[in-house]
């Protein structure tokens, strides 16, 4: 299959699978809900980090020096801090915090910047090799079960009505292909570049599980449910280390 098949195959993966995905997880009971979203977490974290350190940092350390793929990576993670803080919920001011709820249009726009985002780190990836390019997907896919969920929040108690609020959605994932194609047609002539993209995806991606989906967890856990999660945690890491050595 052409890689451009490839990358085109999971972007649609990445962006209308993810909707179409919780717009059916919507429709289970709370409490299951609950469960799964506990569980899905925990595996989407160790996902992540194994990306991050199994599959991007080391195909892009073997193709450009130490120095400037950590620094690179440094810019993923502040970029995606960036990111996040231009769509966030919350502004705090002197004095105290106020709230102040993101607009239905507001989130939309922060959701097609991050999924432009997403397709141009599933094309970096997969123009390095088409087992990374499948093992980063699998993570991209993941965290945006997690992130469409909580844009789906928001326009339903913004006051969208559920088929709306799901249209909307996918309308605003259509910028995941943009982004792969921008990509696609730009580093493959600019090829020095690819290395450095990839290091500012796996720091994208680690601030993702460390800052993001980390703080989801409870803080104070029981023994055996801290086993459970560290359980589920290392089957993340472990399926990312089971691709690799598969699709090698």
């Amino acid at each position: 299959m052409p890689i451009l098949a490839y990358i085109l195959l999971f972007c649609l993966l990445a962006s209308v699978g993810a909707i179409l995905l919780i717009a059916s997880f919507l429709l289970l009971p709370s409490r299951t809900r609950e469960a799964v979203t506990g569980v899905l977490v925990l595996y989407a974290i160790g996902t992540l980090l194994g990306v991050a350190f199994l599959d991007l940092l080391p195909s892009a350390l073997a193709a450009a020096p130490a120095d400037g793929i950590f620094a690179a990576a440094l810019g993923g993670v502040t970029a995606f801090i960036v990111l996040e803080e231009a769509v966030a919920w919350h502004r705090c001011h002197q004095g105290g915090c106020v709230e102040a709820r993101a607009t239905g249009p507001l989130i939309l726009i922060g959701d097609a910047l991050h999924n432009f985002v997403d397709g141009v780190v599933i094309t970096a990836a997969f123009l390095v090799a088409v087992p990374a390019g499948i093992t980063a997907s699998v993570a991209i896919i993941l965290h945006e079960v997690f992130h469409e969920a909580g844009d789906m929040g928001v326009l339903l108690t913004s006051g969208y009505p559920p088929r709306q609020a799901v249209l909307l959605n996918i309308l605003s994932s259509l910028p995941t292909f943009a982004g792969a194609l921008l990509a696609y047609g730009s580093l493959r002539l600019l090829s020095p570049l690819l290395p450095y993209v990839l290091a500012i995806a796996a720091g994208g991606f680690l601030y993702i599980a460390l800052a993001q989906l980390l703080p989801r967890l409870p803080r104070h856990p029981a023994p055996g449910l801290a086993l459970w999660q560290i359980g589920w945690l290392l089957l993340g890491i472990g399926t990312v280390a089971l691709l690799e050595r598969l699709l090698a």
